[in-house]
């Protein structure tokens, strides 16, 4: 078969920070495609507001750079494509792995595989791909290079790799100094023999196979990521697999649902660096954007009018994780940080609190993010929303909540299935490394949350690595206390291992709430009360209303608390005059952690300015005739 000798498609997977992106930063510098003065950012790649926050990648996005040969040959074109380590964006990496044709496998020289690696290289290893091994940061003063290939190898061998893609070539990086070599370095130092990526281009070179196709074959591309432009509305990204694209063109569109119809090609680019250039035709192999199609959809195919053949659609895993997404139900909807004020008033004019512009933007969020669903509820101002984990759902409502949404979000649920008429619930395989002195705490954690230990192993400097497997529904709320327990030096990743029989309940939050009895301003003599009976969330002048959760109780069971007392003046002088009290500085609350504080009763307003948690029934007198009705029913 015909091969394109002048372009490679290669896809970087490791764990969240590993260095994909730092070594992508290092291979478009070196490739040369930027000029001397510009100004250039780390992590170039992460150009999302909150990938730059939260230091991981969400996005899959690709680049392209221009590389050229040592011998003098003629340049060839590497597409590159950046995806996310974490499991949650699990639907972006599926999309990336359907446009290449071999994956980098990135690997720290320290840490080694990580639940994440398993996850990306199991997907990469399922497409039947080749592999190029890069041990990154290789200058960790405790890298351990030897122990990290060999592990790897392990790896492979677990997930039953054939004998080709066991045979992988090795490259030892230092991403952040843009050094590679094939030669393995000493444990903790950059390779000595090289100044550059060079070593790194030839392999991928060498390894990663040029796209072949069928002189005869029809026209046949494959949409795998949308992008948007305020000139050229959507924007389909597609990788060309048969045939040749060109601007003006007339295509068939084959939609998910097989039905067919003629669009024509108004605009044509190509990826040039980080920027998408015109062009007029585009080959096999080749990963261009196209521009013309309003309401095309990913995993839908372009192909030869005369003669359309469909692509296989982008298979994606079941969501494992679920909540409720509606419209901001409480008594300070719409009225700002404080709730008055005309700075309040100003701010709240771009709000959006109405139902149909909720389900307008999930709807739009359903286009570009395969990996969600959504299903409607009983009520008609709330849906159900299904992703892979708690983060990608957060990540969801923080990028709505920036863009002047007031959203209530219910506690996360996990999605069970039905297997041989038993409900079967999701499980993960969580690692966890943390200090030996803190073992003990994190199996106790673990034992309530029922997970189950399948390896412990011990590397000798003070860290104890161990594997669990536990209930998806248990590692809700889980991060935070066990931060907590290890001091903040421990660390946790989990993956999504399949689905196992009910686990029966489970307890993982043994505090009840602080909840504000009537509405008003919380008072520094009210917080001076009540900070002795658990830990408040609030501040001073902060506005609350009745049902809305001011602070963890420390007993087991809630208490409503009047957190807006005031201290009554006379004109008598009291002995206790002199005596001055401190308020104990609140608990801030992200919301990853008020997502996790949540009972089953409770949910969380998300507004521009606040994330608050409240009981989903306001009224405290209805609480109570709920409760003892339940407790009757019993």
């Amino acid at each position: 078969m015909p091969t394109r000798h002048d372009i490679r498609n290669v896809a970087i997977v490791a764990h969240v920070d590993h260095g994909k992106t730092t070594i992508v930063d290092a291979m478009l510098k070196q490739a040369g495609a930027f000029a001397a003065h510009q100004q250039l950012d780390d992590r170039m790649m992460d150009s999302n507001d909150l990938e730059r926050e939260k230091g991981i990648t969400i996005l899959a996005k690709n680049t392209a750079v221009k590389y050229h040969p040592k011998d003098g040959g003629a340049p060839i074109t590497i597409n590159i494509i950046d995806t996310p380590g974490h499991a949650d964006f699990g639907g972006e990496v599926e999309r990336g792995l359907s446009m290449v044709d071999a994956v980098v496998l990135l690997v720290d020289a320290s840490e080694g595989p990580l639940p994440q690696t398993r996850f990306v290289l199991r997907k990469a290893l399922q497409a039947n791909m080749p592999v190029i091994l890069c041990i990154n940061k290789t200058d960790r003063p405790d890298s351990r290079i030897d122990e990290v290939v060999n592990d790897t190898y392990d790896l492979f061998l677990d997930l039953d790799a054939t004998e080709d893609q066991i045979e992988f070539p090795i490259v030892y990086a230092c991403g952040r100094d843009g050094i590679a070599s094939l030669t393995k370095p000493e444990d903790g130092t950059v390779p000595a023999d090289s100044d550059s990526l060079e070593p790194f281009f030839s392999t991928i070179l060498e390894h990663v196979p040029a796209p072949t196709y069928d002189d005869e074959a029809p026209l046949q591309a494959h949409v795998t990521n949308l992008d948007a432009d305020n000139f050229l509305g959507r924007i389909a990204l597609l990788r060309v697999e048969q045939g040749e694209l060109r601007k003006g063109q007339t295509v068939a569109w084959i939609k998910r649902d097989g039905s067919i119809s003629n669009v024509r090609i108004t605009e044509l680019m190509m990826t040039e660096a980080l920027t998408r250039k015109p062009a007029e035709v585009a080959g096999p192999g080749d990963i261009c954007a196209v521009a013309g199609i309003p309401e095309i959809m990913i995993g839908e195919t372009l192909a030869d009018p005369e003669n359309p053949i469909a692509l296989p659609l982008i298979s994606v895993d079941e969501p494992a994780i679920s909540m409720t997404i509606g419209t901001n139900t409480s008594p300070m909807v719409g009225r700002g940080g404080t709730g008055k004020g005309a700075d309040a008033k100003s701010a709240v004019k771009d709000r959006k609190v109405t139902a149909r512009q909720v389900k307008d933007r999930l709807d739009r969020e359903l286009i570009g993010n395969v990996s969600l669903r959504v299903l409607d509820t009983e009520r008609p101002d709330a849906w159900e929303v299904q992703g892979r984990g708690e983060l990608a759902l957060a990540i969801l409502v923080e990028q709505m909540r920036r863009e002047g949404f007031e959203l209530t979000i219910g506690k996360p649920q996990v999605v069970t299935q039905e297997i041989d008429g038993k409900v079967h619930e999701p499980v993960e395989r969580m690692t966890v490394d943390v200090p030996e002195e803190h073992m003990g705490a994190v199996t106790q954690l673990m034992g309530v949350r029922k997970g189950r230990m399948d390896n412990m192993s011990n590397h000798g400097s003070g860290w104890v690595r161990m594997e669990f497997v536990v209930p998806s529904r248990g590692l809700i709320g889980f991060r935070t206390e066990f931060l907590t327990n290890t001091r903040g030096t421990g660390i946790a990743h989990s993956i999504h291992e399949g689905h196992e029989p009910w686990f029966g309940q489970l307890v993982t939050r043994n505090n009840g709430s602080l909840v504000a009895d009537r509405s008003g301003a919380v008072t520094p003599f009210a917080m001076i009360n009540l900070q002795e009976r658990g830990v408040l969330f609030t501040e001073p002048g902060t506005e609350v209303y009745e049902g809305m959760i001011v602070g963890e109780n420390s007993r087991s069971d809630d208490m409503d608390v009047n957190i807006t007392k005031e201290k009554k003046l006379t004109n008598m002088r009291a002995a206790s005059a002199d005596n001055t009290e401190n308020v104990i500085p609140p608990r801030k609350l992200s919301l990853e952690q008020s997502l996790e504080f949540c009972r089953d009763d409770e949910c969380v307003e998300v507004t521009p300015e606040a994330v608050r948690i409240r009981k989903v029934v306001l009224d405290q007198k209805e609480r109570s005739r709920t409760a003892s009705r339940a407790k009757s029913a019993k």
